[in-house]
C-alpha cells in the first residue's frame, strides 16, 4: 500500500482539493470520451494515465485540463482508437464553454488553436516522460467479470450492474495507485454484495480464493465510499484555488531571489572611494640588464678595475 504526501501539498493545495480536483479530472475525461465514442476501457486507460500522472507532479505546477486532454488523446491511441487531436481540443472546449445545452461552433484554425494543440502534444510527451513510456494498464472490467463468472454470480444482473459502476467510479479516485486491480475488483464485489444483502461464500472467504486481503477490501470501501462524501466543487473554482497557491508559490520564490541578491551584494567589498584605491603591489622582481643600456653603476666599477691594473703594471 501506497501512503505518502501528493507533490501538491508540499506547493499549499489541501488533500480535500487534490482529491475533487482527482475527481473532476477523471470526470472531464469520462465526459469527453462519450462524446468522442470512445470504448470504456479506452476512458479507463485515460483516467488511470491521468492519475498516475499527478502521483508524482503538483496540480500547481501543471494545468490539470491540458493534462486531461492529452491523456484523452494519447489513451485513444493506446487502445486503438485513434482520435484527431483536433476533435479532442474541439470537444474540451464544448465541455467548458458549452454548458447548459449550448452548442458552440468549432474553434477556427487560428494562432489560439495552433498554440492549444502545441502545448497538448507537448503535455502528451511529458505524460509518456514522466511516465517512463509505461502506459500499460491492466483494466479491472475484465476481471470483475471473470471473478463473478467464478463465484455463478454473472447472471445476477443488479449484482454485475452496481459492481460495473463502483468500479467506474474508483477510477476517481487513487484506488488503483494503492491497490492491484484484482484487489479493487474484489472491493467491488464485496461493497456491491453488502448493499444488495447478497450473501457469498465465507468458509473460507471468497476473496482469499483471489489473493485479497478483507483489511484492503475495506478500506477501498472507504475510498469509493468517500468520494460520494466530498462537496460539489466546480473544476473552475478548484482551479482559482490552484492558481492563488501558484501566486503564493512565486511570490516565495520571488522573496527568496530578492534576498539572494541582497545577502550576494553584502557578501562582496565595496569602495568609498575610487580615489582611495590603490592595487596591491607586486612583488619586486630581480632588475634585468637590458643590453642597449649602460646603467652609472657600472661606468665607475670599470674604470677602478682598470685603474687597478694600471697600478699593478707600474
Amino acid at each position: 500500500i501506497l501512503d505518502f504526501t501528493y507533490p501538491s501539498a508540499d506547493h499549499g493545495l489541501t488533500s480535500i482539493a487534490e482529491e475533487q480536483l482527482r475527481m473532476r479530472g477523471c470526470e472531464l475525461i469520462q465526459a469527453a470520451g462519450i462524446l468522442l465514442k470512445l470504448p470504456q476501457v479506452a476512458m479507463a486507460t485515460g483516467q488511470i494515465l491521468f492519475q498516475r500522472f499527478f502521483y508524482c507532479k503538483s496540480f500547481v505546477r501543471h494545468c490539470a485540463e491540458m493534462v486531461a486532454m492529452a491523456c484523452v488523446h494519447l489513451s485513444s491511441k493506446i487502445e486503438e482508437e485513434p482520435r484527431r487531436i483536433r476533435d479532442v481540443i474541439n470537444v474540451f472546449h464544448h465541455l467548458k464553454k458549452g454548458r447548459g445545452g449550448r452548442t458552440r461552433p468549432p474553434l477556427p484554425l487560428d494562432a489560439a488553436y495552433v498554440n492549444t494543440k502545441a502545448q497538448v502534444i507537448k503535455t502528451e510527451r511529458r505524460v509518456l516522460k514522466e511516465l517512463g513510456f509505461c502506459v500499460h494498464v491492466k483494466h479491472p472490467h475484465k476481471v470483475i467479470v471473470m471473478y463473478l463468472q467464478v463465484l455463478e454470480c454473472e447472471k445476477n444482473t443488479p449484482l454485475v450492474q452496481m459492481a460495473w459502476n463502483y468500479m467506474n467510479d474508483s477510477l476517481r479516485t487513487d484506488v488503483f495507485l494503492r491497490y492491484s486491480a484484482e484487489t479493487v475488483a474484489c472491493a467491488c464485489i464485496y461493497l456491491s454484495a453488502r448493499a444488495l444483502q447478497i450473501p457469498l461464500p465465507e468458509q473460507p472467504a471468497w476473496f482469499l480464493l483471489f489473493g485479497s486481503a478483507e483489511e484492503d477490501l475495506k478500506e477501498i470501501c472507504r475510498r469509493i465510499l468517500r468520494l460520494y462524501a466530498l462537496p460539489s466543487v466546480s473544476l473552475a473554482a478548484l482551479l482559482l484555488q490552484v492558481d492563488k497557491c501558484r501566486q503564493a508559490m512565486d511570490a516565495v520564490a520571488a522573496k527568496a531571489k530578492a534576498a539572494g541578491t541582497v545577502l550576494l551584494s553584502i557578501g562582496t567589498p565595496t569602495l568609498d572611494s575610487p580615489a582611495n584605491f590603490s592595487p596591491a603591489s607586486k612583488a619586486v622582481s630581480p632588475a634585468v640588464p637590458n643590453p642597449g643600456h649602460e646603467s652609472p653603476v657600472s661606468k665607475v666599477a670599470l674604470k677602478n678595475a682598470c685603474r687597478k691594473l694600471a697600478n699593478g703594471d707600474g
